[in-house]
């Protein structure tokens, strides 16, 4: 059986949302939070929660993550009202780029549509943008604040590189591409936050590179479905895997294993991220949001002995929106 505590390297591992029972919610924090779109739903309540007057190009970015990033759409809605727009801009961009694989055939049309983001980004900051609604949305945000250019580039130079179908070589390589994006995009939205501080980057760069594991875990089933594994050569290696077993949906426990490992990555990001709390500005904490879904997925593989193909894994968290509630209210991550 494979190891049943997450962390061997940092002691054992307490999952579920920090501080949940230290501090009692006040009465009809349900019912507010069931007011959150990802419950409610209606068009009209999503143009509400983005700040008045959503505009077409606007709405489609909601649109989107709602469709494709359902975590981040919420996430995006419990930012400070001027922030959230730029958010949804920021995170549909992600999700153009994110979903260029799954959408070509060939590599070389997927090098195409990375081009056309790559001159949208060096347009956006022409202020010459594409009539695009993701392109649009995002050069009103740079009007607003002025974004680094260096994220953006390490976000679309990092998915190019992807394109190329290899498993990753070790866990570093999978914490390399993983901080080079979803590290990059919490960056962007610090930025967006007004947030300035080394210990806030610090947290951003361990957070994003939890996110990028996580990621990387979930989507395993749906590549193995593909005939595609990702998961790091290295550790299979090291625990006698091939990618014929994910292939096949082993569930033998050296696969769980590989997964324990993987994981047990994953969480230390998470504690490291955590150990900044006190020093981190408490303006920083809602970019940090997507901690909650990061350690429900933890929690779940952990009661599931690692067993990465089980369906539990596979459903969606109908609490999802209150934690999230919860944890923002908390003013923790």
């Amino acid at each position: 059986m494979a190891a049943s505590v997450l962390g061997s390297t940092c002691g054992p591992m307490r999952l579920g949302v920090t501080g949940l029972c230290r501090r009692r919610p006040p009465r009809g924090l349900w019912a507010r939070a069931r007011r959150l779109p990802g419950l409610a739903g209606s068009g009209r309540s999503v143009a509400a929660a983005s700040g008045s007057g959503a505009s077409g190009t606007d709405r489609y970015c909601m649109d989107l993550l709602r469709k494709r990033d359902y975590e981040g759409y919420l996430c995006s809605l419990l930012l400070p009202a001027d922030s959230r727009s730029s958010a949804f801009a920021l995170r549909a961009f992600n999700v153009e780029l994110a979903q260029v694989k799954d959408s070509v055939s060939e590599k070389t049309i997927g090098l195409m549509r990375m081009e056309f983001w790559r001159k949208t980004v060096d347009d956006i900051y022409s202020d010459n943008p594409p009539q695009q609604p993701v392109a649009i949305e995002l050069w009103k945000v740079k009007a607003k604040c002025y974004f680094k250019k260096k994220f953006f580039f390490n976000v679309y130079s990092y998915r190019e590189k992807n394109l190329d179908d290899k498993p990753y070589r070790n866990i570093q390589e999978l914490e390399n591409y993983a901080e080079n994006t979803q590290s990059s995009l919490l960056y962007l939205t610090l930025e967006i936050l007004g947030v300035k501080d080394l210990h806030a980057d610090h947290a951003a760069s361990h957070i994003g590179k939890a996110q990028g594991i996580v990621t990387c875990l979930r989507a395993t089933p749906y590549h193995g479905s593909r005939r595609r594994v990702f998961l790091p050569m290295e550790i299979c290696m090291l625990h006698g895997v091939s990618q014929e077993d994910f292939l096949r949906q082993n569930q033998a426990k050296n696969v769980r294993d590989v997964i324990y490992d993987i994981a047990s990555q994953a969480h230390l990001h998470l504690k490291h991220a955590r150990s900044f709390h006190k020093s981190v500005p408490v303006k920083a904490f809602p970019a940090f949001l997507q901690t909650v879904a990061l350690e429900d997925y933890l929690k779940k593989i952990q009661q599931v002995d690692f067993d990465i193909f089980h369906p539990s894994l596979q459903q969606k968290n109908t609490l999802l929106p209150l934690s999230l509630y919860v944890q923002s209210w908390r003013k923790r991550y």
